[in-house]
């Protein structure tokens, strides 16, 4: 995990969800950031739309959940 991470501003690391794909075993890394404190990064949401076709383009309203793409681990979690 530790090659993975990269600093945070938080103080802790960060790991790219697409790191983790790659490296092989997902669902093994995935309950290692559990395990040791990690959440998935607060995702901001983009800018509403505006214009003649704005709404139009996304009519869902921006609601649908989305997958997260970096985990956040505290701060010596990979020490």
């Amino acid at each position: 995990m530790k090659r993975l991470a990269r600093p945070h501003p938080s103080g802790g690391d960060v790991v790219e969800r697409a790191a983790l794909l790659a490296s092989g075993d997902f669902a093994a890394a995935m309950a290692w950031i559990a395990d040791h404190g990690g959440v998935a990064e607060a995702m901001v949401s983009g800018a509403p739309r505006r214009g003649l076709h704005g709404p139009r383009l996304s009519l869902s309203g921006g609601t649908e959940p989305r997958t997260p793409l970096r985990f956040v681990l505290p701060a010596g979690a990979l020490a």
